[in-house]
């Protein structure tokens, strides 16, 4: 499958995704119905979690939507006739895993052998793209972090999702079940949860400087990390989807240039032009634990296996998801 045929693999092809209601998985969603395929997404549309059926106006005719746990047998059935499996079901706040780690353990471990399951007992021939995290690295010992960097997670969140992700790789070379990872960093865009700050920084930061509201940033600033427009992680997801070079491999996304936060947080306030500001505080307690410093990944394996570099620079995507909360911030507050 060569770069320019990756998008037109999915004209009248059968593809689920769970987590469809989602931030990225909207978008994935709303561009595969675009592209003609006959998508079904899938979400339990858990609360604070970030499903949204706003994230799909509009498509209401293009895309079928199930509302069904993915924790469930119902798996078995979702699958079934399938060509093709985006993964992106999941519980990403590292804070609430620390606070409730049992319930990030069924949606982020369990949860992944009951869709793997399914595969195996009824479409052993489906194609699955699982969404990672860079959280998995903890700490950075080098930068940037490549794939074979060391994995060691400073919170439960990360150890829970190592497992969801190695389920994956071992179903590949166990069974044969065709799949891959994509280990994501910082993703912001349109459809983003920004109703509270528990699912990252970014979101929360955006809806802040939008707000006109101040921006608190913990310690002195100068943590740097990159950042993927949600434009090019769904443009990740369909590559490694089409293309057979992914099968049973681990790819890092990586955003252009690594920011901190304090020059992103100047130009989140700039773009907004709100009359925002922004105050350095101390680390609460409970954040510092499960900080991880300065991150940015090194993607030069997806670029050279599937062509895939982050093309929309920080301030253009900041520029464009801000556009989009001013016109439908009631759907997201």
């Amino acid at each position: 499958m060569s770069a320019p045929d990756y998008r037109d693999f999915y004209r009248g092809r059968k593809v689920l995704v769970t987590g469809g209601l989602g931030f990225i998985g909207s978008n994935l969603v709303r561009t595969l119905a675009d592209l003609g395929a006959r998508v079904l997404a899938v979400d339990s549309l858990l609360p604070d979690y970030g499903g949204n059926l706003f994230n799909l106006a509009g498509y209401e005719d293009k895309v079928r939507i199930n509302i069904a746990d993915v924790r469930g047998h119902g798996m078995e059935y979702l699958v079934r006739d399938q060509e093709i499996l985006f993964n992106l079901a999941g519980q990403v706040s590292h804070i609430d895993s620390m606070v409730d780690p049992f319930t990030d353990l069924e949606i982020n471990c369990r949860s992944q052998l009951w869709i793997l399951e399914a595969v195996r007992k009824g479409n052993p021939g489906l194609k699955v793209v699982y969404a990672g995290t860079r959280q998995v690295y903890g700490k950075p010992m080098k930068l940037p972090v490549d794939e074979s960097h060391l994995l060691n997670p400073t919170d439960v969140n990360g150890i829970n999702k190592i497992s969801g992700e190695f389920y994956h790789l071992v179903y590949h070379s166990v069974y044969g079940i065709r799949s891959c990872s994509l280990r994501l960093t910082n993703t912001y865009g349109p459809r983003q949860l920004i109703k509270h700050n528990r699912q990252g920084f970014i979101g929360w930061f955006i809806r802040q400087a939008m707000l006109g509201e101040e921006i608190q940033i913990f310690g002195d600033g100068r943590q740097r990390r990159d950042f993927d427009y949600v434009d090019d992680a769904v443009d990740a997801f369909l590559r490694a989807g089409a293309m057979e070079q992914a099968d049973g491999q681990v790819f890092n996304l990586g955003g252009d240039v690594p920011v901190s936060l304090l020059d992103l947080v100047k130009m989140l306030v700039k773009v907004a032009d709100r009359g925002g500001s922004f105050r350095l505080v101390p680390f609460p307690p409970d954040r510092k634990k499960i900080d991880i410093g300065d991150f940015y990944a090194d993607a030069t394996k997806i670029k050279d296996a599937l062509g895939w570099e982050p093309r929309v620079s920080l301030e253009d995507g900041v520029r464009r998801t801000m556009e989009y909360y001013r016109q439908h911030v009631e759907h997201y507050l």
